[in-house]
């Protein structure tokens, strides 16, 4: 009896230790996987301040709450299921699907663009500072959020693509969680700062007060320089998932001379050539977005659009 407590004891402690390592690998393998995909991250991050610029504190948070579990659903009941299916049977159709997202980023970028070049979206500013439609902000987020989410985790799967399917399946649900967690806690930070430079300005002791007061006057400057940038993220992303897609699927052309390009810069600016082979890289890429997304809004502008704006049978005045 004693020597069978002993052995189950045994067995108990090797399913242990083989379950820890397994919970140190998983760790690791997330953690892998979630710097690869980085950048996107820093996109995601940039993007989504931009959906409550301008409206009233109190309903900062509970909107990027709504947009982070919008976040979530897709990554884990949406996107996570589908690439691990996608991946085990149909592994060809994920850069396609992919470029598709890709493209709908560059649409959402040059779009924005557009507005702004063309002063639609100063006309309307009023109307919608005056009566933000919170389903519209959200929807348009998470719509957002589920190409940057599924870049986020096809690179993730990219990494860990050697491990079986529930430890892939594992990985990348820790990988939703975390990378989640993190975009929208900093997002959360960064739109609240204002408060916080407030709640430091109201205090004693003159230092404290003034960077306080300096806290509140940089946040507008912040949130709006967030918007560009998060417009020039999707526009950047978009272009590179779109330029890296083609030439995944036999079309070396374009990504070859882009390539070339980061090549060339890159030897030719030294201990810098890294910074500035990125930099040559990123650009091409935001061009490439601005490209397709124009063509995009054009083509939407002549069909869709125009179609709202004159419904069949609608009279005009």
């Amino acid at each position: 009896m004693a020597g069978g407590l002993v052995a189950l004891f045994d067995d108990v402690a090797v399913l242990a230790r083989a379950a820890a390592a397994s919970v140190d690998d998983i760790g690791a393998a997330a953690g892998r996987a979630s710097a690869k995909a980085a950048g996107v991250v820093v996109d995601d991050t940039a993007v989504t301040p931009q959906y409550v610029h301008g409206l009233a504190a109190e309903r900062e948070i509970p909107i990027i709450k709504r947009i982070a579990l919008g976040s979530l659903r897709n990554k884990l009941v949406i996107i996570l299921p589908a690439i691990l299916l996608l991946s085990q049977f149909l592994p060809f159709l994920l850069t396609p699907i992919l470029m598709i997202g890709g493209a709908y980023l560059c649409y959402e970028g040059a779009e924005k663009v557009w507005h702004k070049l063309s002063g639609h979206s100063e006309a309307h500013a009023s109307v919608e500072q005056a009566l933000p439609d919170e389903k519209t902000i959200v929807s348009g987020a998470v719509r957002t959020d589920f190409i940057l989410s599924a870049e986020i985790m096809v690179i993730s799967l990219n990494e860990v693509a050697g491990e079986g399917f529930w430890s892939r399946a594992v990985i990348l649900a820790v990988v939703a969680v975390g990378i989640t967690i993190l975009v929208y806690g900093v997002v959360g930070l960064i739109v609240k700062m204002d408060d916080v430079g407030l709640s430091l300005s109201q205090r004693p002791g003159k230092g404290i007060s003034r960077f306080g007061h300096g806290l509140v006057k940089a946040m507008p400057r912040l949130l709006t320089a967030l918007t560009v940038v998060g417009t020039a993220a999707m526009l950047w992303v978009g272009g590179h998932i779109l330029l890296v897609g083609s030439d995944e699927l036999g079309l070396h052309a374009v990504y070859g001379a882009v390539h070339h390009l980061e090549e060339l810069a890159h030897e030719a600016t030294g201990a810098l050539g890294g910074v500035v082979g990125w930099l040559v890289n990123t650009l091409a890429s935001a061009l490439a977005g601005l490209v397709v997304g124009a063509l995009i809004v054009l083509v939407m502008n002549l069909t869709v659009h125009r179609r709202k704006a004159h419904p069949a049978g609608g009279t005009s005045h």
